[in-house]
């Protein structure tokens, strides 16, 4: 499979979008970035690499990162972290707060906001340095020590983060919640403001399509937990457009609102674009579109 030629063609079509959707703009931070940024990076099964775009250019994962805390999180406590969360699609945005409530402080998945929570209370609980450890985990992944937090962006994501706060005490008042909740947040905040570029975030989540092993061999999951996490990144990965996500694109992956998109077929290959307009559920309107052509140019999808 030529990926270099399919990812060029992708990328010269998907360059010439004038739609390209709207930058977030309710973390402040992020309202500064450039629209017209696009990149791709795909890494196959053999470690080879193609890229066409921006894609060394780093920005914030913001919710990609749920899927790497939610992998350490299980790497550490295992299956006794079911008991505070639910793996159902929520059919809601990311932040809304209305099932929290009726389901009695039970997070539906761990890829909304709340439920993301829950997972940073369970590192906090775990890890004697929450960030510190928890970033070395992901360069560890990653096989990459330049990777860090973004700290402007997550002192914006603390002054903005109202519904953050509203879901952390809403889940204190359950008991879902076992650490002082500033301290919960101020790990998540961090959680979601590390950068990455397309090729970092790629050969990051090499793993999920490698069966739990990183690039440099290394096992983090064991198979049944790697299916379950990819199985959570199909159904919920994309919050109420994760439904049209598997139709138009047919893969496992995660959305961030600082525009970049990660997603992997196993045992073929992982691959990340980023493009920081939105569309309207707050997923990247040109990642979305790149992916989709992308299934559809190779033939590989898990369907």
């Amino acid at each position: 499979m030529d990926y270099q030629k399919i990812l060029n063609t992708i990328f010269l079509t998907c360059s010439s979008s004038k739609d390209r959707g709207e930058v977030a703009s309710y973390i402040p931070e992020l309202a500064n970035i450039e629209r017209s940024k696009f990149g791709i990076h795909l890494i196959d099964s053999g470690k080879n690499n193609y890229q066409a775009g921006d894609a060394e250019h780093k920005f914030s994962i913001q919710s990609i990162s749920k899927v790497l805390s939610l992998a350490h999180a299980i790497g550490l406590v295992g299956k006794t972290i079911w008991k505070r969360l639910n793996v159902e699609p929520s059919g809601d945005p990311f932040n809304h707060l209305s099932l929290l409530e009726m389901e009695n402080g039970i997070p539906r998945n761990p890829l909304i906001n709340a439920g993301a929570i829950v997972i940073a209370d369970i590192l906090v609980s775990n890890l004697e340095n929450p960030k510190a450890d928890f970033l070395n985990y992901v360069r560890k992944l990653a096989n990459d020590t330049s990777i860090d937090f973004n700290l402007d962006v997550a002192n914006s994501e603390k002054k903005s983060g109202f519904r953050n706060y509203a879901a952390a005490n809403l889940l204190k008042s359950y008991g879902n919640l076992k650490n002082d909740v500033e301290t919960v947040l101020d790990f998540y905040f961090h959680q979601c403001a590390i950068e990455m570029s397309c090729s970092q975030l790629a050969k990051t989540f090499f793993l999920f399509m490698n069966h739990g092993t990183c690039q440099q061999g290394r096992t983090y999951l064991n198979l049944s937990q790697v299916k379950r996490i990819n199985a959570l990144m199909l159904t919920c990965g994309f919050y109420d457009e994760a439904g049209e996500f598997a139709f138009e694109v047919g893969l496992p992956g995660k959305s961030g609102v600082g525009g970049g998109i990660v997603a992997l077929l196993p045992n073929r290959y992982c691959v990340a674009t980023w493009s920081p307009g939105l569309n309207i559920k707050g997923n990247s309107k040109l990642g979305m579109k790149a992916l989709e052509k992308l299934t559809t140019a190779t033939k590989q999808s898990i369907f």
